[in-house]
């Protein structure tokens, strides 16, 4: 089993910025993907960005020039600095991670708990 922490969402003013992070933990291997999802009220959760296998990122149009992820592979940890911020960047944000356990197996997505980030005057 991995564990996500989650950190670092709160309230901040349109044009505001916010530093997301997130540790993995437990027993991993490898990890083949690791990134956010957010959640906003009454809307499905869409993937914000993320690191994939190779190291290539995916970011989605809504968050680009603005948002940028970066890692410490040695800490199992990403981070997501959000600048610019929108009242519609408003949601809960979740981390997530793909990985390869120590015993070799693979796991599919595992969540965080999220945090919450409101972009609001």
């Amino acid at each position: 089993q991995v564990q996500l922490v989650e950190s670092g969402g709160g309230l901040v003013q349109p044009g505001g910025s916010l530093r997301l992070s997130c540790a993995a933990s437990g027993s991993i291997f490898s990890i083949n993907a690791m990134g956010w999802y957010r959640q906003a009220p009454g809307k499905q959760r869409e993937l914000v960005v993320a690191f994939l296998s190779g190291g290539s990122t995916n970011y989605a149009d809504s968050v680009k020039g603005r948002f940028t992820i970066s890692r410490d592979n040695a800490k199992n940890t990403v981070y997501l600095q959000m600048n610019s911020l929108k009242p519609e960047d408003t949601a809960v944000y979740y981390c997530y991670v793909v990985y390869i356990d120590e015993m070799g197996l693979p796991h599919p997505h595992s969540w965080g708990q999220g945090t919450q980030v409101t972009v609001s005057s």
